[in-house]
């Protein structure tokens, strides 16, 4: 371990390895679920912020935001990060990588005492990039994509404007990292007359930068500078100098990316400058993080931090019990998904949505019996409306929650992960492994599966993939 220049811990390979502790926090739960289990180390999800944190290597917390006010997501971020935490330990702010959600609001919340939040929201696996500040989906601006159909407002044409959006009903006066204000003892100072330049860079390398930042950040929740691929491929040492440029600038980095070699380079760069800097980004980042805290599977059989797993409750076998799949996504690879499991003996209960918004109807019933998977999803032959969609979600837990035997459970949406599991008193979940990319294995406290999966994720063969990963001998 080592001290950076302003006296903060500046973090070794050795500590990346054995003293890194982790405090991220996600907007819905398939987020914090995909955050958990690419951080590839001894891991707690919790579903209740207000909780004291548990012991682990890294806690998760999904705080439940993407539907909330800009404002009251922009709380939700301060209070988590209020809560008492280990010295050193890194934060991780896991963001939507189609940018939806209180992108701007919560960013600049999660700034807050920060020196620097580095922001990378890149995820490669999923084919979404990031060139000139520009997300791509499979090499196609995401402005000029469809991902943004069920939105109430168009796709933002770069990260720099996805800050700006929402940023104003947050209270905050956009600014410097943490609101003007560093750490304890540390001034900043950010006009148009008087950037800070460090001693290791030229006015001129960053002039142009700053004064493009200075024409957005009137608007910006944020002010960032960009970090383009041929700096986040020159090298850590030189990425790390980059970086800690522009924090002294008073501005924070945006870094594009399109590899998980661009963002593994990201994350150890910022390891280095000490625990003042925080991570922003996608999964993906998280797993760049992960990479760097080593082999969890090495290390998990000698520490004691691993979280045990509980063994199920009454007689039955996880196989024995009922798999329900909750499809509470309106994706157009839902009803392919669905399909697949269908043909090969599954039951399908398609909702009404109407139904499952009006709350004086009872749950509807749903066929379960034991080792059977049964699925529930939204009739998309009824009308259904996007501003509804909260309230079917709603519907969906009320549905789950009235069933008889207690089932094991395939959760697909962020929002309707959450619902469900609040509806049936799931409050913390302990990660077990991932069937695929986003599709995260999770253990309730009773000893029941749960697998949850955003709904954007996964190709046509994802729910067989889980069911089989669920229920190995039942022939799927």
């Amino acid at each position: 371990m080592s001290l950076t220049s302003r006296g903060e811990r500046a973090l070794s390979p050795a500590d990346t390895s054995a003293l890194l502790r982790v405090l991220a926090l996600a907007d819905d739960l398939s987020g914090a679920a995909e955050t958990a289990a690419e951080l590839r180390v001894p891991s707690r999800i919790v579903l209740d912020a207000a909780a004291p944190l548990p012991r682990a290597r890294a806690v998760v917390v999904d705080l439940h935001s993407r539907r909330l006010p800009a404002e009251a997501a922009a709380r939700a971020v301060r209070a988590a990060l209020a809560a008492p935490r280990a010295p050193g330990t890194v934060l991780f702010k896991k963001v939507d990588s189609l940018l939806r959600g209180n992108f701007a609001a919560e960013a600049l919340a999660y700034a807050a005492g920060a020196r620097a939040v580095v922001i990378a929201p890149a995820l490669p696996v999923a084919g979404r990039t990031v060139r000139d500040q520009v997300v791509h989906l499979n090499g196609v601006p995401l402005h000029v994509t469809a991902a943004w159909r069920a939105e109430p407002r168009p796709a933002p044409r770069s990260v720099t404007e996805a800050l700006a959006i929402g940023a104003q009903a947050t209270g905050h006066t956009p600014g410097a990292p943490g609101d003007g204000d560093g750490p304890a003892g540390t001034e900043r100072q950010c006009t148009p007359s008087g950037l800070r330049t460090p001693p290791a860079a030229s006015n001129d390398q960053y002039a142009n930068d700053g004064a493009q930042a200075e024409r957005h950040s009137a608007a910006a929740g944020l002010r960032t500078l960009p970090v383009p691929l041929a700096t986040v491929r020159a090298g850590i040492g030189m990425l790390s100098q980059r970086l800690g440029a522009i924090a002294e600038l008073g501005r924070h980095p945006l870094c594009d990316a399109e590899t998980d070699a661009d963002l593994d380079a990201i994350a150890a760069a910022t390891l280095r400058l000490g625990s003042g800097f925080r991570l922003l980004g996608t999964g993906g980042l998280a797993g760049a993080l992960g990479r760097l805290l080593g082999d969890a599977k090495a290390r998990s059989a000698h520490t004691p931090e691993t979280p045990s797993l509980p063994a199920p409750t009454g007689t039955a076998a996880s196989g024995a019990r009922p798999l329900l799949v909750v499809v509470g996504t309106a994706e157009p690879t839902a009803a392919a998904q669905i399909a697949q499991l269908v043909a090969l003996g599954a039951w399908h209960v398609p909702l009404d949505p109407a139904a499952l918004e009006d709350m004086t109807l009872p749950p509807a019933p749903i066929p379960l019996s034991p080792g059977a998977v049964t699925v529930i999803s939204i009739d998309n032959s009824r009308s259904f409306r996007s501003s509804s969609a909260h309230h079917v979600a709603s519907g969906l837990a009320r549905t789950v929650a009235a069933q008889t035997p207690a089932c094991d459970l395939v959760l697909t949406g962020g929002e309707t992960a959450r619902n469900v599991l609040d509806a049936v008193g799931v409050a913390e979940l302990t990660p077990v492994g991932q069937v695929h990319h986003g599709a995260v294995r999770l253990r309730t406290p009773d000893g029941r599966s749960v697998v949850t999966r955003p709904g954007s994720y996964g190709g046509e063969d994802s729910l067989l993939r889980i069911a089989r990963a669920l229920r190995p001998d039942a022939g799927f």
